[in-house]
């Protein structure tokens, strides 16, 4: 049983993404441990889906706000060009925000909304999703050095998020982890990319260099045939295998063999092959299944509760746009240089 007051939380945006988190919010009601107390979109027909959590429904942030529903906090999945607008308005309301990522189209508009959060000392947490993912909670205790970065995130096409590129749809999860475990700064970003059954980019590859020697290679695509979530990560004497899909980590620690000729490493590899010892060979670490939504609300709510900085920051969040759209204008450099949008047909 909850021992203090359910937090009061409202969903601005019902479309595809607000849905779920509408979804763990009505669990989390169930569980005594928030009050849902407002639905806001603009659409009527989605706003109707406020009858399914007891709230009521209103079309614009302002309408809530006149109705003095009580609220304290909000999610906010609106579309990304309209974050600053609907949060900057959250915010100055005194509500604590969780807007989707990324956190806006501009960096102007990222700036208006940490300076109005700051100001009113108010929680700003950005829904970087993969942040939460349980096998990325496990994989930070291992990391210490990163020095190389695979990353591949695939996915079919669909209609969701035409507004934005493969850069700021897909890859921009990719693009804040590897922020978030490299100390060193960006030395260099070198990027290719294409529009294929869109007029934005629907994939891109990315290589960044660091000041420390690290690399980072990635590829985002939204019109693979399949679907692939997967990092790995190098660093010395140790590799990381993640799959963010299945929620998988794979660890390999290779430090018993530090010092040894080559000839001890072999025998060393064959006994471990032999016993099934795993010291010289992947072992799968032990991941707790977890929604990484959930965890992500879950610690939004605490953030509110306790009022301690949230795991994904507005600036935070901010360096991870700013870096996409560096990469933006590595694709523009490189189409131009060698005149591949001649290659491309218009729609």
């Amino acid at each position: 049983m909850p021992t203090q007051d359910p937090i009061r939380v409202a969903v601005v945006g019902a479309g595809s993404f607000g849905r779920n988190h509408l979804r763990v919010y009505r669990d989390l009601q169930k569980e005594g441990r928030v009050q849902i107390v407002a639905v806001v979109d603009s659409n009527p027909d989605i706003a109707a889906l406020a009858a399914d959590t007891g709230a009521p429904a209103f079309r614009s942030v302002a309408d809530m706000l006149a109705a003095n529903t009580g609220a304290v906090a909000a999610s906010v999945a609106v579309p990304t060009v309209l974050h600053r607008a609907v949060a900057c308005e959250l915010l100055a309301a005194g509500l604590d925000t969780l807007v989707e990522k990324p956190i806006a189209s501009t960096l102007e508009d990222a700036d208006a909304l940490i300076a109005a959060a700051e100001s009113g000392s108010r929680i700003l947490q950005i829904g970087h999703l993969e942040r939460f993912n349980p096998a990325v909670l496990a994989a930070r205790k291992h990391i210490n050095h990163p020095m190389f970065f695979e990353v591949h995130r695939l996915s079919v096409f669909t209609p969701r998020s035409l507004d934005v590129d493969v850069i700021l749809d897909l890859m921009i999860h990719d693009l804040d982890l590897v922020l978030s475990m490299v100390a060193a700064p960006l030395a260099e970003v070198r990027a290719v990319g294409i529009p294929v059954l869109s007029d934005k980019t629907d994939i891109a590859n990315v290589r960044l260099a660091f000041a420390d020697g690290g690399i980072a290679n990635l590829t985002a695509s939204r019109i693979s045939a399949e679907r692939v979530r997967k990092m790995r990560i190098f660093q010395p004497r140790q590799y990381l295998a993640i799959d963010f899909a299945h929620q998988e980590l794979q660890f390999v620690d290779v430090s018993i063999a530090a010092g040894l000729t080559p000839q001890q490493i072999a025998a060393l590899a064959a006994a471990a092959a032999h016993s099934g010892v795993s010291g010289l060979g992947p072992r799968r670490v032990p991941v707790e299944q977890r929604e990484p939504l959930r965890l992500e609300i879950e610690s939004f709510l605490d953030s509110v509760r306790t009022r301690a900085i949230p795991q994904v920051t507005g600036r935070q969040a901010r360096a991870a746009l700013e870096l996409a759209f560096s990469i933006h204008r590595s694709i523009a450099e490189h189409t131009q240089a060698h005149r591949i949008d001649r290659l491309i047909p218009t729609h």
